[in-house]
């Protein structure tokens, strides 16, 4: 593509966002930047953002290919892909497979537990007040979205879960939860963006139950990087 980068106009916890010369498309940097704990815990996971550039794009191909529209446009390395600029809805999407991480906590539902039917969860994106847990009311009621667009959102939240379930099963590996966030295009459209990674998921191996995520970061660990890397062996060989 005949693009050129322009100044940078975003950086976050574990990217960068540039503007282009065209006004439609920004291009996104992927940085090996760890943090978690709402930032409390820093630390850098090496070529984590190789690993997470690279499998989020064939992984948003492969959602793209099963009908759900996303902000992916062209690889153009390692660490640096076109996608379509949009505003983001200011709503984490969580799905959850099994129970893990803060919700045995806040459910007192041990962790590894299977759930009958996946778990949809929204929360408040905004860092001063640590993402709080909120419903559609509260989307609603704070302009935070519009109800077509939480039906949308929905739509292409559970449509997501069961295109990764498959194709992680095919690799053996379980999907246990993970984040989305979307973005409205210019004439309003909703699409998927952000990431789609070990940063953003849980991956556990289907045998083992190894963990293979950002949760050995944020647990201290250790080993992050091998999986991180067994990840993205296992999925693009």
């Amino acid at each position: 593509m005949n693009i050129t980068v322009k100044e940078q106009m975003y950086e976050g916890k574990a990217k960068q966002v540039f503007a282009t010369s065209d006004p439609e498309i920004v291009m996104v940097h992927y940085k090996d930047d760890a943090t978690a704990g709402d930032g409390e815990k820093k630390g850098t996971i090496h070529d984590k953002g190789i690993v997470n550039n690279r499998l989020s794009n064939a992984l948003m191909q492969k959602l793209e290919e099963a009908g759900i529209p996303t902000h992916f446009v062209e690889e153009i390395n390692d660490r640096d892909t076109f996608v379509k600029k949009v505003e983001i809805v200011p709503l984490e999407v969580i799905v959850r497979n099994v129970a893990a991480g803060h919700f045995t906590l806040r459910m007192g539902v041990p962790e590894g537990t299977e759930f009958k039917t996946p778990i949809l969860e929204f929360s408040y994106k905004n860092d001063d007040l640590h993402d709080p847990f909120i419903n559609h009311y509260y989307a609603l009621a704070l302009e935070l979205a519009t109800q077509e667009e939480i039906d949308t959102i929905t739509k292409y939240a559970f449509a997501v879960n069961e295109e990764l379930k498959k194709i992680m099963a095919d690799v053996n590996i379980k999907l246990i939860d993970f984040k989305l966030e979307f973005g409205r295009l210019a004439d309003g459209t909703i699409i998927l963006a952000d990431e789609i990674s070990p940063d953003t998921c849980r991956f556990w191996d289907a045998t083992t139950g190894e963990h293979l995520d950002k949760d050995l970061f944020r647990r201290g660990l250790g080993g992050e990087e091998a999986a991180y890397q067994e990840v993205m062996k296992r999925l693009l060989g």
